[in-house]
């Protein structure tokens, strides 16, 4: 895959084996630290917002049973899965909001 500008994780991955190959391949990693980390790295807040929001979608993707339990054996049947039930997010979530 190519390198991407940032990698934005949670603190489950602050290590510096991570940081180092981020940094090797052009990126930056927004990782926040552990609270043991004896110099803290400071993150974006709008960027950790950002991932935070992106983990909250695949938490209720996960609630479509056809999902969660990877029923279709076909890529492209398992992708139309997950097209539709991220359609059916986006206007429930668009409903809520007009």
């Amino acid at each position: 895959m190519p390198p991407t500008p940032a990698l934005v994780a949670d603190r489950g991955y602050d290590a510096q084996a991570i940081i180092d190959l981020v940094a090797a391949r052009g990126g930056g990693a927004h990782i926040p630290a552990q609270k043991d980390r004896k110099i803290p790295r400071s993150i974006d807040p709008a960027l950790y917002r950002q991932r935070n929001q992106g983990e909250r979608f695949f938490c209720k993707l996960k609630h479509f049973r056809r999902v969660a339990t990877r029923f279709d054996q076909l890529a492209r049947n398992f992708l139309a899965a997950v097209i539709l039930a991220s359609t059916r997010l986006w206007i429930r979530t668009y409903e809520a909001t007009a």
